[in-house]
This record gives structure tokens, C-alpha cells and sequence, in this order.
């Protein structure tokens, strides 16, 4: 069996895990949860249902997510995690693969050796980083080689990634750590607040993803309406209320306010000529945060620019680092972190 049959690109994100294989796509999306026994420190379950798990447990055991906000909090529980994932898809591994993880374009030095070191712990070869806003733009089909500009909107779990591309390297960019799970605790507050119930996260990450919204074209349009289930904060016993997307509207006013902020200050920084570009061929949004609705209408009313969701936004950011195995040795250093690459002796 040959080594590079056996490359792997993954996306490793905040909320989910994607994993792409040569030749075969992406054979694995599972979100990025671990669960463990707190007294044998045993790991018992990762992904889907580890999920299942979270706010669900008894006092032994824990379910956690080693990451945090784009990076790793966790670097003994992402390691195992990786191995997990790596032994679900590749079984049993003759050779150690190569890796290219993704990481936000704001990461320090030392998370990228985080980054990296796990890789090498969970059993690559050799791990190579490329930035995540790179990889959405390769997933959603931009052609990243050209001396033409391009901006891409990445919205995750844990971090929002904007930048300026061109001839294959970041222009300009800002990695804020605005993205889903703060829209989702965004929730939380808002509900606690506003109606005095304790919602938990997952029901948060619902309401966002059934009636979740950001802009609102016509504000005469029939609400979407869905009913919520929490414990209220005055009688400690459970109650059910309807709430509709104008109250999600409110309740997401803030992250979303500084999104807008963080895209209008990389146009500010961006050379004139690229600027030209991107009014001519638009903004691009991935990620799971970009398909709240309005929201590419609401980028596009605040800075003119035609602005649309890329086709299986999700998966853009796993599909760009599955692409770019490809070009391991023909990338720059701009665009895949090549000076830290490790090797096993």
C-alpha cells in the first residue's frame, strides 16, 4: 500500500471534525466532542455520540469539547480525539499518512505547534497547517492561483476567519473569535433576560438553525414561530414558550455587529487595485454560521458588495484542505505552513 494514497486533509473545527480522504472525499463529519470516565480518565465515547452526552452526564463521567474558539483547550483529549478519527476512517494504518490540518488565520506560533504535535502524536507522518479562509476559498471553487482579489467570509464554531486572497497567499485578514457558539450563548443571555428561562446549549443551536436571523428584508413577512423548552428562572420548573426570528434578530445583534466591524476593517486595509476585485466578483461565506438567514444580505446591504453563500458551506473549508493534498509541494509558504512541518525519524 502506498503512503500517499493515504493523505488526509482535516477540519478541524470548534463545533465538528471533517475529514477528507484522497481520492475518496469527505468520509467523516462528526462533531468535535469527547466523553471520558473523570475517575479512570478512560475515553468513552467521540463525536456524534459523545454529543448526545453533553449537559446529559452523571458525576463520572464529562462531556467536553477540546476545543475552543479555533484552537486547541484541551491538547491531551484533541490528540486522542484525532487518533479516534483516524482510526474510524483509515482502520488500521501500514504507513502513517500525511495531514493537513486547518487553523484559523489569527493562530499564534505556539498553537500551531499544538496543532501540529497533536497530528504527529495522533499518528501522522507529517502534518502541514493551511489556513482555514485558503481552504474555504478552494472548496467554493475560487481559482486562488490568480493575481485577482477575493474575499471569503469563513463563520464556524469558534472563530470567524475573513481575508483577502490572491495569487494563492492572504492579503489581509482578521480571525475573530465571533462565530456560531457565541451567537448560540447570544441565545442563552437573550432568553434569560428577556423571558427569564435557563435554556440549555443545544436548544440554543436549534433555535439558531430553525428560526435563527440577522436581517430581515420585509419586515411585514409572517414570523417564524417555534416553541422553546426551558426551566424557568422564577419557579425552577419547566416551562415552554414561543419565540419567533424577530427575537432571534435582537438576540444576535451584538456577535453579528462585530462581524460587520471585523469584514469593514479588512476592505479598509485592503489595497485599492484588490478592493476593485472583490466589488467585481463579490464576497464569498462558508462555514455552518453563514446560512443564518439574511446574513449575506445584511453584508451585502452594509458594504455594497454583492455577497453570497457558497454551495455546501459546511463542507467548503474539508473540500479546499482535501483539494490541496494535491499541491503539497507546489503551495507557498503563505498558503500551507511548510517551515513547520514535522517529520518522524
Amino acid at each position: 500500500m502506498c503512503a500517499l494514497a493515504r493523505d488526509i486533509g482535516i477540519d478541524l473545527g470548534t463545533a465538528s471534525v471533517l475529514v477528507y480522504v484522497k481520492g475518496k472525499g469527505i468520509i467523516l463529519n462528526e462533531p468535535s466532542v469527547v466523553a471520558m470516565d473523570k475517575n479512570t480518565g478512560k475515553l468513552l465515547k467521540v463525536g456524534d455520540e459523545a454529543r448526545q452526552m453533553l449537559g446529559r452526564t452523571p458525576g463520572n463521567i464529562v462531556a467536553i469539547r477540546p476545543l475552543r474558539e479555533g484552537v486547541i483547550s484541551d491538547y491531551d483529549m484533541t490528540e486522542r480525539m484525532l487518533k479516534e478519527f483516524l482510526r474510524k476512517v483509515a482502520g488500521f494504518m501500514l504507513f502513517k499518512p500525511r495531514l493537513i490540518i486547518c487553523v484559523p488565520s489569527g493562530i499564534t506560533e505556539v498553537e500551531e505547534r499544538a496543532v501540529v504535535d497533536a497530528g504527529i502524536q495522533a499518528g501522522a507522518r507529517q502534518v502541514y497547517l493551511i489556513e482555514e479562509p485558503v481552504a474555504a476559498a478552494i472548496g467554493a471553487g475560487i481559482d486562488i492561483s490568480k493575481p485577482d482579489g477575493h474575499m471569503v467570509v469563513d463563520i464556524g464554531g469558534g472563530t470567524a476567519d475573513i481575508a483577502v486572497i490572491s495569487l494563492s497567499g492572504v492579503v489581509e485578514s482578521a480571525s475573530i473569535k465571533i462565530a456560531g457558539d457565541q451567537f448560540n450563548e447570544s441565545v442563552v443571555k437573550y432568553m434569560r433576560r428577556k423571558h427569564n428561562i435557563l435554556l440549555g446549549e443545544r436548544t440554543a443551536e436549534e433555535m439558531k438553525i430553525q428560526i435563527g436571523c440577522v436581517y430581515k428584508e420585509d419586515p411585514s413577512v409572517e414570523p417564524r414561530t417555534m416553541d422553546v423548552k426551558g426551566r424557568s428562572l422564577l419557579t425552577g420548573l419547566p416551562q415552554t414558550i414561543t419565540i419567533s426570528d424577530d427575537e432571534m434578530l435582537e438576540a444576535f445583534e451584538e456577535p453579528v455587529e462585530r462581524i460587520l466591524e471585523a469584514i469593514h476593517s479588512v476592505l479598509e486595509r485592503t489595497p485599492p487595485e484588490l478592493v476593485a476585485d472583490i466589488s467585481t466578483n463579490g464576497i464569498v461565506m462558508t462555514g455552518g454560521g453563514s446560512l443564518v438567514s439574511g446574513f449575506d444580505r445584511l453584508i451585502e446591504s452594509r458594504t455594497g458588495i454583492h455577497t453570497h453563500v457558497a454551495e455546501d458551506a459546511i463542507s467548503c473549508v474539508a473540500e479546499g484542505t482535501g483539494k490541496s493534498l494535491d499541491a503539497i509541494k507546489t503551495m507557498q509558504d503563505g498558503t500551507m505552513n511548510l517551515s513547520r512541518r514535522q517529520q518522524m525519524n
